[in-house]
Order: structure tokens, then C-alpha cells, then sequence
């Protein structure tokens, strides 16, 4: 049916020569679109009765009442309220949170050690006492959100520059979230959509008090590992557990003993009923970031530059971090959290681009540009308006060309490559400080020497979380490997002079230039660095090469930054004028807003796929495919050896189903919900507001949807929680996590 609908709807504009816009889809396929919750109601509330809602609106989206907006967690590690890494869901009275094993595979990374691996055979806290602590760890909750648009737009004016726009907005932002803050009871935030055209008020509160509770093996929890990932079928039991913790009031509270888990206003109850094809399915949680507005330039310069520059630089990394990971169990435990981290959109890339060429996205895109324009060009108005807004796009990606390969390789292979730089990057600013204190005199003096002393400290502090998991060789392998192909890569003139010298002073042997400045530095030996903070002189780090090296980096990232920043105004302001037309144009169609890590709710059903002629992939997968796939040479294949017992024995309690009068065991379904990053870990909810699953990845036909929605591809992987429950109680034998959800059977 979607399928037809949207070749009836494109044949049908070719007709009269025009293209249909792959976002115009959300106006017959209610598939598309990550969509607000206070405005579900009145632009979704009918379809989504349609195709089988049992809910009321307002026991999904109510601000003076328990709805189902207050199960849903968002994840940060310093960001909220600007953005979540991840989605969890509340699942009992006592705080619990589900999300998924990726999503807390950092926290797992941190409390592992060689003798107690927890990425190697799983965490499962027996009592509250065990369940462990996890600092920076935020879980927000969205209190209420409201539509600030005309308050915003009251503050600007049609001929002001974009710096004053800019700075407009930022000032009447901070007055909006000052007021909505309730002297810091809150955390509010304003976010722009639409490109700037409407803007929206979220306010959220926010417990630090987050605990590791259970996390299967990672035979389980990553099984498939990089090999399966986005693709389908998937038997990947994507979970892991945390809680929420409150001061004993019942208000959020730092890590304290005398913490209590939290009493939510709702949590979800767990659905045991299982999936069928065609059932209502909806995911609510904090998409991260899309770009379907996004013109045919920048999905040019995606496919052309940016995506395959980004894949090959990723593909040195892992390969250099997987040849120590494989050597040593030591290093891959330190190594396993950024190995998987790169290694995610390594493949995300690689597969956006085969599907933005696939699909003929930039195609797609210049039809929808052409018929805009020529709407545009029917009146004065709106060429007055509207009509500069291509020409700025276009002209804006042109210059964009000089100085993108360098901005790409200075992120990924630079900022983002040995680590040693950007630690040592971080700790320049003591240079200045020292300096102050030098200079100054009398209570000057003693102000500047309390902020170095501070500054020391914070140094310290970090130095201990920097040197857990760091490896010097593996970064010096990293350092003569990324570097290299750095300077291999970008033109010489656009390099910083400091590391073009130092390359000359080695003769181009990057191994020998790595082994130097490793060997000088104080930021690759913790003792050397204590040693420093303990005798701090300023002239130790003016001398140091990593400094040296790191700070002429920086300015090349400045430089570059501030050559785009004019560029990025004016392709943005064009950006402004293209959607804003675009919406003109189609008055009457249901624009969803890109997604910016607010939360969402998408909705749609249960449903297979055909990912190419003569194949057909079934809506679900069982732990038989689990079996079938094992490799006990590939460690991404690995099976263990008590959930194979569980299997021969068809253990599966009252979580396995007859299939054709064999018992089975779901692993995982696909749903035709629209997700993106961000919404790793959002519950999956079936018609009466129960979980039936945890969504945790897309699938690799459509991996060009975060630029172009494809409802006929377009797949949600979810992992059955049916498989969850079983893998906690009878894996794991956690059966108390089990007594205290509210089951529906």
C-alpha cells in the first residue's frame, strides 16, 4: 500500500512535469515524520485512531496530568538539555529504565577490568545495593514544551544582518529559559525548526542520580557485532537496564547512599502479548538529527566528498585500534567503547551514500528545487521574498568546496584521531594562567594563583579518566597513521605551518616523528604529568611538542571555522527561505520538523519488506537464526553456552510462541516507524500504550533516510521484549526486575 500510493502520487506530477518531493509523502503515508507531542492532537490524533490507536491525546501528551510523555527518558553525559545521546523508557514504579546495550556501552567500558569484564559476560545487580553509580549520567524528563515563535519573531526584524538576528535570538532564548527555569528547579530550552522559521520552548527535569542495574553478555547484547549492524534479518538482544535515583523528597539529587529510586508519574507496562504483522506500533523519543530539507548541494557534496572522505579516515582507525584490541584483552577492553563508537557511522556512511546514489536522491531534489522556483518566479512578491534563497544555497556549497576535505580531516582525523591531541589541546590554557600569575600582584596575585590551582586539579582529575583508557602505543599508532594521511591529503598551504616543519624535521617518517614527540611530552606518561601538576612552570608546556603541535592545530581549526562561518550564514539564511517557501507552496500539507534531539513520537505498524527483486524479508526473527548464525571463531558470532542450553532445551517460559507447532523464541521485529540516532533505546508501544520492544537500529536499504524518507524501504529494528525478559530472567537470573514490572499477558 505505500508503495503504491507513493508511485501513484509521483506519476501523477510527472504528468504536469514536476517531481514529487520525497517529504510530501507524510501527507498520504503517516510512516514519515518524527513529530512534536503537543501537536499530535491536532495534526495526527485521527490516523494514528486509523490504524489502531486505543489511546486517548491526552493520555499521550498531557502537561497537568500522568501521560505517556513521562516515561520517556532522555540519556545525556553532560549535554542535557541541548541534546541526548540516547532514549529509555520507565518500566516500573521503582524508577527502571530500559534502554539499549549500546547505548550504555560506555558505562559497562568504565566499571569493566580484566577481572570483572562486563562487556564479556554481562552485569546483573542482584539488590539495590549492587547497582552502580555512574557519574555525568543525566535522565531528563520533558515537563512541558510550548510554541515561543511569536515571542521570538516579535524580537526581529526583515533587514536585519544574520550576526543580529543571531544575537536576537539568543538574547530573547535566555530571557524565555531564565523564566521558565523556576530558580533552577528546571532545565528549559529553546530550539529553533523549520531552519530557523518557528521556535519552541522545552522544559525538563533532570536526576543525576543514574545506576547500572543489568546488561546481557555482549554474545547477546552486540551479537552480530559490525557485521550485522544495519542490516536485517538481526538477532541482537539490544538492552540494557539502569535506574533512576532520587533524593529521598523525591526531587533529583547527585549520587548520595541515602538516594531512593524514583517514583515516576508513569511508567510503561511490559507486553508479553507479542507482535503480528500489521499491528499499530509507535516510538517516542529524542531523534538526534535529520536533514530532509536538506537541497540537492548539500547532498552533492555528501556523496562526492564528506562521506567518503569520513569512511576511509574511519577505516585506518579501526583497523590500527582492532590490531592491539585482538593482541591484547587489556587494551580491548579500553579500546571497546571507541572502537564501537567509530565504527557505527564508519558503516552508516558507507551505506548513506550507496542509498543517496540508489535512489537518485540529488535527482529527487533538484525536481523539487526546479518546481519551488518556478513557483517562486510566478510573483513579484515572491520573488522579492523567496527568489535569492537558491542562488545563496548554491553559491554558498561553491565556496564550501576550498576548505571542506581539510574541515572533514581536521575532525575526524585530527581532533578525533590520537587522543593525546586534543588532551594536550585542552590543557594550553594553563600557559595563560601561568603567565597571570607571574604578572600579577598582591590579591590579583592570589586570584590567579586560586584559578591555577583550580585548574591544576581539574587537570588531574581528568588525567584519571584519560589514562584509564589510553594506551600509548595504540595512540602513537593512531598519531603516524591519521597524520600522514592528513598531510598525504590536504593541500600543503592549508596545513599549519608548525606541522609541516615538523614533518620536514623527520623527513616525512611519521613513525619516527610519533616516537619523538611521544617520548618528550609529559601528556603521555601519567607520572611525568603529575610530576608537572605537582611543580607546575610555564615553560614546560611552551616546550612541549604536543602542546606546540596541538595549538597549531587548533588555529587551523579556527581558521578553517571562521573562513565557513560566513559561508554556513548564508547557505543557513538561504535554508530559512527555502522551507519557508516550501510550507507557502503547500498550504494544506503536514510538514514534520527535522529532528534536533527534541522529543518525538512516530507512528506506523508492523510490517516485512521487499529490499529487492525476488526477496522478501518476514517481519520477525528467532533465536533459531541466533543458532544458524553462530561462529565460535568470529567473535561477533559467538553464542553462549547457557543460552544454548536454554535453546536445545526450548526453555522459554511463558516469552517463546508456537510457530507452525514449533516452539520459537522472537528475537527482534521491524516496524515502519521513522527514527534516527538519538532514538537508540525509545520504546516501542503497541495500541493500548504497552512496550513490545526497544528500537536500536535502522536497516540498510534505507539508509539514506536521514536525508530522504523512503516508505517502501524504511524499516525500525526492534528488539522483542519478549527476548529481553527472557535474557534477564532466565540468562541472567534476575527475576526481581521481572516481579517488579507491570506485566500485561
Amino acid at each position: 500500500m505505500l508503495k503504491s500510493l507513493r508511485t501513484l502520487a509521483i506519476a501523477l506530477l510527472l504528468a504536469v512535469g514536476a517531481l514529487v518531493p520525497r517529504f510530501s509523502v507524510a501527507a498520504n503515508v503517516p510512516d514519515e515524520g518524527m513529530w512534536l507531542p503537543m501537536f499530535v492532537e491536532r495534526l495526527n490524533y485521527v490516523d494514528m485512531q486509523k490504524m489502531g490507536l486505543k489511546l486517548t491525546a491526552q493520555e499521550l501528551y498531557d502537561v497537568n496530568h500522568s501521560s505517556l510523555k513521562d516515561a520517556i527518558v532522555g540519556l545525556a553525559a553532560g549535554s542535557a538539555p541541548n541534546g541526548y545521546f540516547c532514549t529509555g523508557e520507565i518500566v516500573s514504579d521503582q524508577g527502571l529504565v530500559f534502554t539499549n546495550h549500546h547505548c550504555g556501552f560506555n558505562n559497562l567500558q568504565e566499571h569493566s577490568s580484566l577481572e570483572h569484564d562486563y562487556l564479556k559476560d554481562g552485569f546483573w545487580a542482584m539488590s539495590y545495593e549492587e547497582e552502580l553509580p555512574n557519574e555525568g549520567l543525566t535522565a531528563s524528563f520533558l515537563v512541558r514544551m510550548e510554541d515561543v515563535t511569536a515571542r521570538v519573531k516579535a524580537t526581529l526584524t526583515d533587514d536585519m544582518t544574520e550576526e543580529a538576528r543571531a544575537e536576537a535570538i539568543e538574547k530573547i532564548s535566555g530571557e524565555i529559559q531564565k523564566e521558565a527555569s523556576d530558580n533552577g528547579k528546571y532545565d528549559p530550552i529553546v530550539k529553533s525548526f523549520f531552519g530557523g522559521n518557528e521556535f519552541y520552548l522545552f522544559v525538563y527535569q533532570t536526576y543525576r542520580d543514574v545506576r547500572l542495574v543489568g546488561a546481557p553478555p555482549s554474545s547477546v547484547g552486540k551479537f552480530g557485532g559490525d557485521t550485522d549492524n544495519w542490516m536485517w534479518p538481526r538477532h541482537t538482544g539490544d538492552f540494557c537496564i539502569f535506574r533512576v535515583y532520587t533524593a529521598p523528597d523525591g526531587s533529583p539529587a547527585t549520587y548520595n547512599k541515602a538516594n531512593v529510586p524514583m517514583k515516576p508519574k508513569h511508567h510503561l507496562p511490559v507486553s508479553i502479548k507479542g507482535v503480528q504483522k500489521d499491528d499499530y506500533a509507535m516510538i517516542w523519543g529524542y531523534p538526534g538529527s535529520t536533514d530532509r530539507f536538506l537541497t540537492s548541494f548539500g547532498v552533492q557534496l555528501a556523496i562526492d566528498e564528506s562521506n567518503p572522505t569520513t569512511v576511509s579516515i574511519r577505516d585506518l582507525k579501526l583497523r590500527l585500534m582492532k590490531e592491539d584490541m585482538d593482541a591484547d584483552p587489556r587494551i580491548n577492553i579500553m579500546y571497546a567503547a571507541k572502537y564501537a563508537g567509530t565504527a557505527n557511522y564508519w558503516k552508516y556512511f558507507i551505506g548513506q551514500t550507496r542509498g543517496l546514489k540508489r535512489l537518485k536522491v540529488v535527482d529527487e531534489k533538484k525536481a523539487i528545487e526546479a518546481t519551488l522556483m518556478n513557483w517562486i518566479d510566478q510573483t513579484p512578491e515572491r520573488k522579492a521574498k523567496y527568489g535569492d534563497a537558491m542562488h545563496m544555497i548554491k553559491q554558498g556549497y561553491e565556496e564550501l568546496k576550498s576548505t571542506n576535505l581539510n574541515s572533514v580531516y581536521l575532525s575526524e582525523a585530527v581532533l578525533q584521531g590520537p587522543e593525546i591531541i586534543l588532551f594536550s589541546m585542552r590543557s594550553s590554557g594553563l600557559i595563560d594562567l601561568m603567565g597571570m600569575v607571574d604578572k600579577a600582584k598582591g590579591e590579583d596575585k592570589i586570584k590567579a594563583q586560586e584559578k591555577l590551582k583550580g585548574a591544576l586539579a581539574r587537570l588531574q582529575k581528568r588525567a584519571g579518566d584519560f589514562y584509564k583508557d589510553f594506551n600509548v602505543g595504540t595512540d602513537k599508532k593512531l598519531f603516524a597513521g591519521l597524520l600522514a594521511m592528513y598531510y598525504k591529503n590536504i593541500p600543503q598551504e592549508q596545513q599549519p605551518k608548525a606541522f609541516v616543519k615538523m614533518v620536514d624535521k623527520y623527513d616525512g617518517d611519521f613513525n619516527k616523528m610519533a616516537a619523538e614527540l611521544y617520548d618528550k611530552t609529559i601528556f603521555a606518561d601519567p607520572n611525568r604529568l603529575n610530576e608537572f601538576i605537582a611543580d607546575p612552570k610555564a615553560k614546560t608546556l611552551k616546550k612541549d611538542p604536543m602542546i606546540v603541535l596541538a595549538l597549531a592545530f587548533r588555529e587551523a581549526y579556527m581558521t578553517v571555522a571562521q573562513e565557513q562561518a560566513p559561508i554556513q550564514t548564508n547557505i543557513d539564511k538561504g535554508n530559512r527561505l527555502f522551507i519557508a517557501a516550501l510550507r507557502e507552496m503547500k498550504p494544506d500539507q503536514k510538514f514534520a520538523p527535522d529532528a534536533n534531539s527534541t522529543m518525538r513520537v512516530t507512528y506506523g505498524k508492523v510490517l516485512d519488506y521487499y529490499p529487492a527483486d525476488a526477496v522478501h524479508y518476514d517481519f520477525f526473527t528467532t533465536l533459531d537464526g541466533v543458532m544458524e548464525k553462530e561462529d565460535p571463531k568470529n567473535e561477533e558470532f559467538i553464542v553462549d553456552p547457557k543460552l544454548k542450553e536454554l535453546f536445545n532445551k526450548k526453555d522459554y517460559g511463558r516469552y517463546g510462541v508456537k510457530i507452525n507447532g514449533e516452539d520459537r523464541l522472537v528475537t527482534c521485529f521491524l516496524t515502519t516507524n521513522d527514527i534516527t540516532g538519538g532514538n537508540s533505546g525509545s520504546p516501542v508501544i503497541n495500541a493500548n500504550g504497552e512496550l513490545i520492544g526497544l528500537a536500536f537500529d535502522g536497516n540498510w536499504e534505507a539508509m539514506s533516510g536521514d536525508i530522504a524518507f523512503e516508505p517502501a524501504l524504511q524499516r525500525t529494528i526492534c528488539a522483542d521484549v519478549r527476548y529481553v525478559l527472557f535474557i534477564i530472567e532466565k540468562l541472567g537470573g534476575c527475576k526481581r526486575l521481572i516481579d517488579e514490572m507491570t506485566i500485561a499477558q
